[in-house]
């Protein structure tokens, strides 16, 4: 029984941020707000989500200790990705508007982050002992490193993060090359890849299930890697073999997604899933969900239960358990209509799409599909049916006092 079962407000208003899931915990990097300063070069924001609590908290600026070490935290940047491989987020790419794109590879520690977390006997947060201990660092690399770039996409398969696409900033185009990093002897690679390459393209989104790295949509143009006006937004997918480094030829599903960018993409059970994106041709933004089945090579458009987030782009899905964490993006302004592309709203929200709903939560859903009393119900539980209750107020603020 797939549904949207919780939707939250107030927390941190981000676009084109990139974020990753750590046990019960989201991290969030970056990203931008409309009417934010982005002049002044400043570290980059970590935002965490505790899934449990329900709770944001905000990360303070890590100490650098001196000017040597300065360039260890990545500045404040927006189209980069983040992925993690076990003790380390790897941050890369993405541009900011006063040093441009960027081509360093960052390193986030989370030992010490998650080391630091107590719990009360409910297994809920109960905050940070300590801010400091959490630490950037940048891996020493060797080989053929990426041009700068943003809008790229990064997977994981092993020991290996793959970086497909993106716009580069010095060749000023579209790029179609995958390059691998090893990190067990952080080298970069550019793979010389066989087969019939996935066109140029920028915010598309590649997703890793079992040893192939599936494609989909993003932004291209009509005559090939160079950007003249001519967008064609690609709704076919495109498959990349990792054990034989080539592109293999498909079949072409029937019924396709429009294509579009900046949406999200996930797998679950060995299926990928996509949400939302934006097509400029057809000036529209999304909010529909569409399943693909490797196996058969086939589309289906998934309607969960509930209330879901409204058309958007630039947004920000990662998996939990059985559960989606969705937030953030930009969606055009109520009064502008579908998709004028000048008059945006950025989004603060969080929605939860559960593919299978506990005991609690189906119990939590009858409370409020039947108009149940609450009032002799715990205060958090209140509170979370409170929260599941897409249009009510929320009573309790979702930015943690500890942060």
């Amino acid at each position: 029984m797939l549904r949207w079962t919780t939707h939250l407000e107030g927390g941190p208003r981000r676009v084109n941020h990139a974020a990753v899931s750590v046990g019960h915990k989201v991290f969030s990097f970056g990203g931008y707000c409309s009417g934010e300063d982005y002049e002044t070069l400043r570290q980059i924001d970590v935002h965490i989500f505790n899934t449990v609590s329900l709770r944001w908290m905000k990360l303070p600026p890590v100490r650098t200790g001196g000017r040597e070490h300065a360039r260890d935290a990545p500045y404040m940047r927006y189209g980069h990705t983040a992925v993690l491989l076990e003790d380390t987020i790897y941050i890369w790419g993405g541009r900011n508007d006063t040093e441009g794109a960027c081509n360093v590879l960052y390193a986030f520690d989370i030992n010490n982050i998650l080391g630091d977390m107590s719990h009360d006997g409910g297994g809920h947060s109960m905050g940070w002992e300590s801010h400091d201990n959490h630490r950037w660092f940048t891996p020493k690399i060797s080989g053929t490193v990426p041009g700068a770039r943003d809008g790229h996409s990064a997977c994981i398969l092993g020991k290996a993060m793959y970086v497909f696409g993106g716009y580069e900033q010095l060749a000023d185009c579209f790029s179609n090359d995958i390059h691998k990093l090893d990190t067990t002897t952080m080298t970069w690679s550019l793979i010389n890849a066989r087969g019939t390459p996935a066109r140029w393209r920028d915010f598309h989104s590649a997703t890793i299930i079992g040893t192939k790295m599936f494609v989909f949509g993003g932004r291209a143009d009509r005559f090939g890697p160079f950007h003249s006006n001519n967008e064609i937004y690609c709704n076919k997918i495109k498959v990349f073999d990792t054990e034989t480094n080539s592109w293999l030829n498909t079949a072409t599903a029937q019924l396709l997604p429009e294509g579009r960018r900046s949406h999200s993409a996930f797998s679950y059970n060995g299926e990928l899933y996509i949400f939302g994106g934006y097509n400029a041709r057809l000036d529209r933004h999304f909010n529909d969900l569409w399943k693909f089945k490797p196996e058969t090579f086939s589309w289906k458009k998934v309607e969960p239960q509930g209330k879901g987030p409204c058309p958007r782009r630039r947004q920000c899905c990662c998996m939990v358990g059985d559960r989606i964490i969705l937030f953030g993006g930009t969606s055009p302004c109520p009064e502008q209509g579908m998709g004028d592309e000048f008059n945006l709203m950025d989004h603060s929200d969080l929605y939860i799409l559960d593919f299978s709903p506990n005991l609690k939560t189906l119990c939590k859903l009858a409370v409020i599909n039947y108009s149940l009393d609450q009032g002799g119900l715990p205060h958090d539980i209140r509170w979370e049916l409170n929260a599941m209750t897409t249009n009510s107020n929320i009573s309790r603020p979702i930015f943690s006092s500890h942060g």
